[in-house]
């Protein structure tokens, strides 16, 4: 029977870094290359795995030290074979994926899918990723609703300052309210200091992603789960065009002044509001278009109301169209 000292030597690796050996392996192989040897007992688990000590076949019990170059041999053989078979696992997997790919182009190109319908958040999210991750020129984004959530910031910022690295123009329309949205400012100041232009509209019709002039992604209104990939370039160009004339149409975002709310976009805003009460929307439908609180759109009618001396909604509205107040 063996006793407690024919132990393997316990190690301290869990106490130092991956890629430093640990105090105890340290310092019985330095013994082991002073002495020449040391006791089968005394070497620890670590300094066998790494074969920089075999057994002596001249004195059963003893190890004797093995110089670092031989031992990468047997240390490192198991390693860089496996990387070898991964190597060519991975060239095999191309190679079939590439024929799958041919069948699949043989299989559609008749139906030429200009229209791709994409489900779920998921194949949503990876359709974009392929996208932006493949645009070279510019990158057209309008955004309605008012400010995004932190989640939905955080997943594009990494891939927008990706593209804003690679020389790619990067220009976003959101509306008036994002001007007063933590979250959206801090993603806005982030994107614009590397290049991005962002500006802002009383009124985002509908969310539009045009990569380059090639492909475009807008949603489905009736599932807000589902987009549609659109690749026709007439449908692309429609798309491009009336982002060019809400570009146009919009007030630049400067990050640093962004909490201000200026006349103009005051203005525009209220503008918007009073077009809607002329023609019979309710507050709770402009505040859904607006992206902002039914609070605040009717503290933009009260202020109006004070001015023109209205006491009811439908007097408000017909003092508005009678007025020449929202005229061109």
């Amino acid at each position: 029977m063996r006793d407690d000292h024919s132990r393997p030597r316990a190690c301290d690796c869990r106490k130092s870094p991956p890629d430093r050996p640990c105090e105890t392996a340290l310092a019985v192989y330095r013994r082991a290359l002073l002495q020449g040897s040391l006791p089968e007992a005394d070497a620890p688990g670590c300094l066998r795995a790494l074969h920089l000590v075999v057994e002596d076949s001249d004195a059963p019990g003893s190890l004797i030290p093995v110089p670092p170059e031989t031992a990468s041999f047997a240390a490192l053989g198991s390693i860089e074979e496996a990387i070898v078979g991964q190597r060519r696992k991975l060239r095999a997997t191309r190679a079939a994926l590439a024929v799958f790919e041919g069948l699949y182009a043989d299989v559609r190109r008749p139906e030429r899918p200009v229209l791709t319908r994409l489900a779920g958040r998921a194949v949503i999210s990876k359709a974009l990723d392929a996208a932006v991750g493949s645009c070279r020129e510019e990158l057209r984004t309008a955004q309605p609703g008012g400010g995004r959530p932190s989640h939905v910031l955080g997943e594009a910022l990494s891939r927008d300052l990706e593209m804003l690295r690679r020389g790619v123009r990067q220009r976003t329309i959101y509306q008036h309210t994002v001007r007063s949205h933590r979250a959206t400012l801090s993603y806005i100041e982030q994107v614009t200091a590397a290049g991005a232009e962002v500006r802002t509209l009383a009124e985002v019709v509908d969310r539009v992603i045009v990569c380059d002039r090639e492909v475009a992604f807008v949603p489905v209104p009736e599932d807000p789960h589902t987009a549609l990939r659109v690749q026709h370039p007439a449908l692309v160009s429609l798309l491009i065009r009336h982002f060019d004339h809400a570009w146009g149409r919009s007030v630049p975002v400067r990050p640093e002044a962004a909490p201000l709310r200026p006349s103009a976009i005051t203005s525009d805003l209220q503008r918007t509001i009073l077009l809607a009460v002329v023609g019979g929307e309710t507050d709770a439908s402009i505040a859904r278009r607006l992206g902002m609180s039914r609070r605040s759109v009717a503290e933009h009618m009260r202020k109006v109301s004070e001015q023109l001396g209205s006491n009811s909604r439908a007097q408000l509205g017909y003092l508005l169209a009678t007025s020449g107040l929202l005229d061109s």
